[in-house]
Formats: structure tokens, sequence, C-alpha cells
């Protein structure tokens, strides 16, 4: 047993020399990545990193991994970026190094390092380029949220930011997570671009896509914006087609459309626009307004929508036009 024991204390010691130095590693791998091998240098960044836990050179090992973190998000690489920085926690935890204010500052540093996505500053009227451009941000956005998310959640299990009295920070941080996509919640600009398309089908992939992305919760929203905005033009037709469409899209990937209030509202607006029925119109209107409430859009779509379908106008409205007509 004793020897058994010997055998395995010499073979860690071995294992411990055969490491080469941390910063050659660290070089070795910075390369591979501005080389473009993101693959390759993200396995041999886990693997070493492994190899260095394995020996308890946890000190070593965490700056192998924050390197890798920093470097692999600086060339977006959101992906292996945001494993390196969860294994770089998950090391912390288990060399169960006691945390200071440079544990902090490290977290926040690989947090930084995570990439802003933007939505595309011009929509114009190529829809197919503009709307691929689309898909392809709210895909970026997505893997983004979720990968420096799952980086924050471990961090916060860690207890590491909760140590610093870092509560007032984490909903600021996860805040900044919600902002990077925040376009994808306030849709009405990207909503009015295929609206104008005239192409319900494409418009269905996007909201399809849009769903549960970055706002869980908000998707009945996204859904009854775009079609209030076909109605709001009259077009009846491709309101329905988007809902039409939408099912259908969710059906193949076993999703549906959300149950909510708002989603009821839309169901029973639909048909009641194909009939001379302004009363009953009216009468949804009152009876959904807190689900309507939630957009502030929602309400001048409505009253435009009412224009067009009953040729009524509300007061508002009217308030609106008569001050323009005095203010020229």
């Amino acid at each position: 047993m004793s020897r058994s024991l010997s055998m395995r204390s010499s073979m860690s010691m071995r294992s411990r020399r055969d490491l080469p130095p941390p910063q050659q590693t660290i070089e070795k791998l910075e390369n591979m990545v501005a080389e473009g091998n993101y693959y390759e240098a993200q396995q041999m960044y886990k693997s070493t990193g492994a190899r260095y836990i394995a020996a308890q050179k946890y000190l070593e090992a965490l700056d192998i991994l924050q390197s890798g973190a920093l470097v692999q998000l600086k060339h977006g690489q959101v992906t292996c970026g945001g494993e390196l920085a969860i294994m770089f926690v998950d090391t912390l935890v288990k060399a169960a190094l006691p945390y200071n204010e440079e544990t902090f500052d490290r977290i926040r540093k690989m947090y930084d390092a995570f990439p802003r996505i933007s939505v595309p500053h011009f929509l114009g009227d190529d829809y197919d380029d503009d709307g691929q451009k689309l898909s392809e941000a709210i895909s970026a956005a997505k893997v983004r949220s979720e990968s420096c998310s799952s980086f924050l959640r471990a961090a916060i299990r860690a207890e590491i930011l909760c140590l610093f009295n870092c509560y007032s920070l984490m909903p600021l941080w996860f805040a900044k997570v919600r902002v990077d996509c925040r376009w994808m919640q306030d849709m009405t600009k990207v909503s009015s671009h295929f609206v104008r398309g005239n192409d319900p089908k494409k418009f269905a992939s996007m909201l399809a896509n849009f769903m549960g992305k970055c706002y869980p919760g908000e998707d009945d929203t996204a859904i009854a914006r775009g079609v209030l905005m076909y109605l709001s033009q009259g077009n009846l037709r491709d309101a329905n087609l988007l809902m039409d469409e939408l099912k259908d899209q969710l059906k193949s990937a076993d999703l549906e459309i959300p149950k909510t209030d708002l989603i009821q509202f839309i169901k029973y607006l639909l048909p009641t626009l194909e009939r001379d029925a302004y009363p009953l119109f009216r009468t949804l209107r009152q009876k959904y307004k807190t689900s309507t409430d939630r957009d502030p859009v929602f309400e001048e779509l409505l009253d435009e929508i009412a224009a067009k379908f009953y040729g009524i106008r509300s007061q508002s409205a009217l308030e609106g036009l008569f001050g323009d007509m005095f203010r020229v």
C-alpha cells in the first residue's frame, strides 16, 4: 500500500515537473487564436488548464484560463471565451483560494470582454439582405446573452460577487446583458421594416427566431406589435397570414404561440375587423386595456386601426390634428 502511494506521489511530482511555464503556454495559445485556429486553441486551453489543475498548480491554471477567455472573446469567439471564463470560476472553487479584490477585478475584466451586439443602424429596401443581417444579429445576441449570463451565474453561485458586497452591481451587470440586445425587445423599428417589405413569411421567421432569446415573457408583445402594425396599414390579409405562418413555423419546432391575454385579444380582434362591428372593437379595447397598455405604441396603432376600418378617429387624434392646423 505504501509503495502504491509512493508511486502515485512520484508520478504527481513528475507531472508537475513536465508542465511548461504558464507564460510560455499562454503566448503559444494566443498566437494560435490570432492565426484563427480557435477550435484547436480552445481544446488546448481546456486540456492544459486541466493538467495544471490536476497537478494542483491552481494559480497557473487560473492565469491560463483567464488569458484564454480574454483572447477568445477579443476575437469574437463568445462560446469559447464563455466556457473558459466558467472554467476559471470552477477552478477558484476547486482550489478553495481566498477571494480578494484581485479576484473580483479578474471576473470583471472577463465580463467586460464579452462583445456587444447591436442592430444594423439602417434598414433599407433590400429586404432579403437586411432580413439576413437581422437574423444573424439575433443569433449573435442570443449566444452572447446566454454565454455571459451563464458566466455571471457561475460567479454568483461561487459567492465571488456576494463577498464583495456586489448585490447592487449584480442587477446592473445583468441589465447590461439585456441592454446589449435591448433593440430586440423594442421591435418597433424591426417590425416596421418587415411590414413595409410585404412578406409575412419572412416576418414570421424573424419573430420565431426572436422568441425567448433575450426577454422571456415578451414574446406576445413582439407578435402583437407585428399584427397591429399590419392592421394600422389596413392590411388585414397579411396580419392573418403572419399569425398563421408563425403558428406553422413554431409547430414545426415543437413550440407554440404564447397563451396570454394579449394574444387572446389579437385572436378576437382579427375576425372582428372582417365585419362592420365597431361596438365590438371598442368593447375588446376596453376589456383588454390592461394588456395593450404594456406597450404605449399599441394605443396609437389601435387608434389608427379604428380610423382605417371604421372611419372613426379618437379624440386624442382629432386634438392632434387640430393642434397641427393651428400651429401652421
